[in-house]
């Protein structure tokens, strides 16, 4: 199917939709520093996240809150009125189990409405709720991250949807005896050899007024979630989570994104995990807020698991559509391919929101040809950024740009501070949506504030203008995985990986770049197998990536690729002399990758430093490609 070209896109009108218009307070300190706030007060949020949930059940009660694929292939639903009934029973029920503040509730299963449910309840209940990556359970060989967890979250309750399928996690955690005293639920399939309660049991719990006098006593203060990183840099931490964090952060999304409070409810289909902030703050709570429809997307962009997605989106056009850069990555060329599932795609849909990588360029511009094509105009595309500890948003682009690349402004009520390190100006956050601090870690606690009380967040960020702060921030990478070569000259790894892969696109799944203390940058790189299927069409079908990245025609491409970016560079620390194509993806026990796919640069450089020697090697072997300057 033919698309408009990139000056057709750009002489497109934008789609309209209420948007607060940029604006910025800016004070400049002597030390370089600059404070950024927004202009616009936080108003008022809701006290809890389960006052949202009895405010939506009270005025929207019949309209669907959650939907998911049963296993028959229907949809599941469940109105707010559903969702609120199944909230009073299962929060009096694990009241009545002894779940507190000290012994919490674990959700080891992904996301459903029994998940939503049972979190939400545990809210209302004053209790503390730590959903887990199912990584931890169903790729993992060692179980290592799972027993951290549980050991460090003292549950009085887990919960998983399928128990034959976390049988071998169950197992570990009663061989470690971390089992003692902990009542095990399951929604079904109850594993054998384990005492379990079923989910259908508490579900079946009379609501009391204990249950009243849980809610009644919740604060802004109080503990709703406990989340745990991804471990990039060691063991989870898990994060505080209060509603203070999660409802102010809503209410001031609400301020920013005008839209969603004065037109029809959003619909969201959405794929990523709620264990991450993303999905189950971001998303969920923006859905609950506003008295949408959150359909659970049970795919995920992955080889097969993409068709899940692509299925659910013939089935529902979402009014807003909130991805990482892998998933558009994979969704952009079915669109692509399929007009009807394009326009359909397009059709009512508000806002296209990027977070938690670095969009390529050209995906960004291929969504907006996309758009262009199906409609006629450009549909609002931005981003945002924050962290796990920021309940996540810290900043949010709210008005219209042509690229990817910038974070935006401070959301209201939240303080941002660039403050000079080394080469760069670090990222730090204050406000209502920052953490108190980590579960039971007082010391990594300390550690994460400077005097000031400004989370480190450990990015970096520079003004897009500095002499207009309103045109946003641009993200500049991580300050700690930059790194000099041996010339004195810094490298900047976060826009060098970026240029990387859109040089060499399809072929670049991931990448990172290599070179500290030494005279030149290389990159090793995870291929995008379904890209390189695409550049070696006389492959026998089904051949093997290792078979693949041997190939002449794909290892042509990359150097290519590469040497087309090198000449456009001025500088030694913007030009990549060497690849590295990585037949073995990245793992999630030795850190390298999340369960959302992001790559940890630093676990990859430790865990793969045979292969960094081998590609810096002073006579490399044959398998590294040397990229003409």
């Amino acid at each position: 199917m033919s698309l408009p070209d990139r000056a057709a896109v750009l002489a497109a009108p934008f789609a309209e939709i209420d948007l607060l218009p940029p604006a910025v307070a800016v004070e400049r300190r002597p030390d370089g520093s600059l404070l950024l706030r927004s202009p616009v007060a936080l108003a008022e949020p809701p006290r809890s996240v389960p006052d949202m949930l009895r405010r939506q059940a009270r005025d929207a009660g019949e309209r669907v809150f959650l939907a998911e694929r049963a296993a028959d292939g229907s949809w599941r639903r469940a109105t707010y009125a559903d969702v609120a009934r199944g909230v009073r029973s299962l929060g009096t029920a694990l009241l009545a189990r002894g779940c507190s503040i000290e012994r919490p509730v674990s959700i080891l299963s992904g996301n459903g409405i029994d998940h939503a449910q049972l979190a939400l309840a545990a809210m209302e209940a004053g209790v503390p709720v730590a959903p887990v990556s199912t990584a931890y359970s169903l790729m993992s060989q060692d179980f290592g991250k799972l027993l951290h967890v549980v050991r460090l979250l003292t549950p009085r309750l887990i919960f998983v949807d399928d128990g034959m399928a976390y049988a071998k996690a169950l197992a570990a955690l009663r061989a470690a005896g971390l089992l003692d005293g902990v009542e095990v639920v399951v929604g079904r399939n109850p594993p054998a050899g384990l005492a379990v309660t079923m989910l259908a049991d508490l579900l079946a719990t009379p609501p009391d007024s204990a249950l009243d006098a849980a809610f009644a006593a919740l604060t802004p203060d109080t503990i709703a979630k406990i989340l745990f990183t991804s471990g990039s840099t060691g063991l989870p931490k898990g994060v505080i989570n209060t509603h203070r964090m999660m409802c102010s952060n809503q209410q001031a999304l609400a301020q920013v994104y005008r839209f969603l409070g004065n037109s029809r409810p959003p619909v969201l289909l959405d794929w990523l995990p709620w264990n991450h902030t993303f999905a189950g703050n971001h998303d969920f709570n923006m859905i609950l807020f506003h008295g949408g429809t959150y359909v659970i997307d049970e795919g995920k962009p992955a080889p097969v698991l993409i068709e899940r997605t692509i299925a659910n989106l013939r089935d529902v056009a979402p009014t807003i559509y909130f991805n990482v850069p892998r998933g558009f990555d994979m969704v952009i060329p079915y669109l692509e391919r399929d007009a009807a599932l394009r326009d359909h795609f397009f059709s009512r849909l508000d806002l296209v929101l990027y977070a938690g990588a670095a969009l390529p360029q050209h995906l960004w511009e291929r969504l907006e040809a996309l758009s262009v094509a199906a409609t006629g105009r450009r549909v609002a595309m931005v981003s945002a950024w924050g962290s796990t500890e920021t309940a996540p948003c810290a900043t949010a682009v709210h008005w219209r740009i042509d690229n990817a690349g910038i974070i935006g402004l401070p959301i209201p009520g939240t303080d941002i501070l660039l403050t000079p390190n080394a080469s760069k100006l670090e990222l730090r956050v204050r406000g209502p949506n920052v953490t108190p601090g980590y579960w039971r870690d007082p010391a990594r606690t300390r550690e994460a504030f400077d005097d000031d009380g400004f989370y480190r967040i450990g990015d970096a960020g520079r003004l897009r203008d500095d002499a207009a702060p309103a045109h946003g921030i641009v993200f500049d990478g991580r300050v700690a995985e930059d790194f000099k070569l041996t010339s004195g000259t810094w490298v900047h790894v976060g826009a060098l990986r970026v240029a990387a892969i859109a040089a060499a696109a399809p072929l670049i799944q991931d990448c990172v770049v290599t070179g500290q203390d030494r005279h030149e940058i290389g990159l090793l790189v995870f291929p995008n197998p379904a890209g390189c299927a695409t550049l070696c069409p006389d492959a026998p079908p089904g051949a093997a990536l290792a078979e693949l990245i041997a190939r002449p025609e794909l290892r042509r491409h990359l150097a290519d690729g590469l040497a087309v970016h090198n000449r456009a560079q001025s500088g030694s620390s913007l030009r990549i002399a060497r690849a590295l194509l990585l037949a073995t993806p990245p793992g999630i026990d030795s850190n390298e990758i999340t369960d959302k796919g992001y790559i940890n640069q630093r676990a990859v450089l430790e865990h793969r430093a045979a292969e960094v020697e081998r590609l810096h090697a002073e006579t490399p072997g044959p398998e590294v490609i040397i990229v003409a300057a």
